[in-house]
């Protein structure tokens, strides 16, 4: 019965936190008191649901206590009265109606939390911190660990994070149909972000952190959810659907990315048959979805991704077409880093030497980018130039600062010396 209730509880936490807690802040305006009265909930229910059993709807419990643990909590303080007038004035705290505990509850509170955290008035990382302490549930510590920053420098990011959005009067409000596609794009990239770094960890032992993959990809397929009902334009909508889209197609290759030692293993060189294939056959049809609705970043991404996912064997890669879409993303939303891709895909096309001449026109943007000479040196070694292939892998190495891919170069680095 108490593996049962713990099985419970850990259920409720990791599917409905950042959705009690937004129900919360809708209710009492303040970040810190619904975070607090959350987690003294989740507490009652250790101590309560053993003795009493787990409740028909368990959210529903955990809410309900929470607002009474926040009252609780208000009342305690001094001028509660002043408080609480205050706050009716501002329109912060709702006297009359009670709030949808209901399961079917629409999830307009928690589309309100995501735009809240990531308002541009926010700095990224604390953006990023914030949807994953907030939306996610994920502890201090955990973020910290996360992007390997100190426990007290993310309390105090996030500490911050909230602190602007109470002194700058953010408004806890989905953006009005003229405002939607821009803050739309702030929420996606943050949710990209958290994807990146648990996809290619910046630092650390791992490449892949599955954990950080794994809460970005939820995060997409509940913005997707909550903007598929009233779309806010067009082409804003599908790029929600094509990220989604495009972060299954990505980690569907996880378990083939890295050998039983945790090094990395490259794209044409992974087993296939470990690819997930349930994850790409439902990404497929959204990516289809996302073209037919406009070509925007995300949505070409997706569709390079699903090229690849497509081919059966690395060689029946359908490289012209990558090419192709490459140079309508560099068009659309040209970077260094697109055209980086680009030319590796260029490369696989037209032969390494093209590929060289227009990564060498990119050294000047993208010199502290270890993947740029990583890449260099990977076209310098298949024309046979070792010496120079040796000396781009040694900068590469310089450069970077996860122990997976310091691995992976410094054995291709070896082997070039060799020759």
């Amino acid at each position: 019965m108490l593996s049962d209730t713990t099985t419970a509880i850990d259920s409720v936490y990791r599917s409905d936190w950042g959705r009690i807690v937004a129900t919360l802040i809708r209710f009492f305006g303040d970040f810190d008191v619904a975070e607090e009265a959350a987690q003294e909930a989740f507490a009652a229910a250790v101590e309560q649901w053993p003795g009493a059993g787990v409740p028909e709807f368990p959210r529903a419990w955990i809410i309900q206590t929470a607002r009474h643990k926040a009252i609780d909590r208000i009342r305690r303080r001094t001028r509660f009265e002043e408080k609480l007038e205050s706050q009716v004035a501002a329109g912060l705290i709702q006297t009359v109606e009670e709030p949808n505990y209901d399961t079917s509850e629409i999830p307009d509170d928690r589309l309100r939390l995501i735009f809240t955290c990531c308002h541009p008035a926010l700095a990224p990382e604390a953006q990023v911190a914030l949807t994953l302490r907030m939306l996610g549930g994920l502890e201090t510590d955990e973020i910290a660990r996360a992007f390997l920053v100190p426990v007290t420098t993310m309390a105090q990011r996030l500490v911050r994070a909230k602190r602007k959005i109470r002194d700058a009067g953010i408004p806890y409000t989905v953006p009005d149909t003229n405002d939607m596609p821009a803050r739309l794009d702030a929420v996606l990239t943050v949710i990209y972000l958290i994807f990146n770094e648990g996809y290619a960890a910046t630092r650390g032992e791992s490449l892949v952190r599955a954990d950080l993959c794994a809460e970005a990809i939820r995060l997409g397929r509940l913005v997707r959810m909550l903007t598929a009902p009233h779309p806010p334009a067009q082409g804003t909508a599908t790029e929600a659907t094509a990220l989604f889209a495009l972060m299954l197609l990505h980690d569907s290759r996880r378990d083939a990315r890295l050998d039983e030692a945790g090094d990395l293993v490259l794209l044409e060189e992974q087993d296939r048959s470990r690819w997930n294939r349930e994850q790409i056959a439902e990404a497929l049809p959204l990516v289809e979805e996302a073209l037919r609705g406009g070509a925007g970043p995300f949505a070409l991404q997706a569709a390079i991704a699903a090229l690849h996912c497509q081919a059966e064997r690395a060689e029946d890669t359908d490289w012209l077409q990558i090419v192709r879409l490459y140079d309508l993303l560099e068009r659309l939303d040209p970077s260094p880093i697109v055209s980086l891709n680009r030319a590796v895909a260029v490369a696989m096309v037209d032969g390494p030497q093209a590929a060289l001449a227009l990564i060498d026109a990119l050294a000047g943007d993208l010199d502290g980018y270890h993947l740029l000479h990583a890449a260099r040196a990977d076209l310098l070694r298949r024309i046979g130039s070792s010496a120079e292939a040796a000396k781009s892998y040694g900068r590469a190495l310089a450069l970077v600062t996860n122990e997976s891919e310091r691995r992976f170069l410094g054995r291709r680095l070896r082997e070039v010396q060799r020759i």
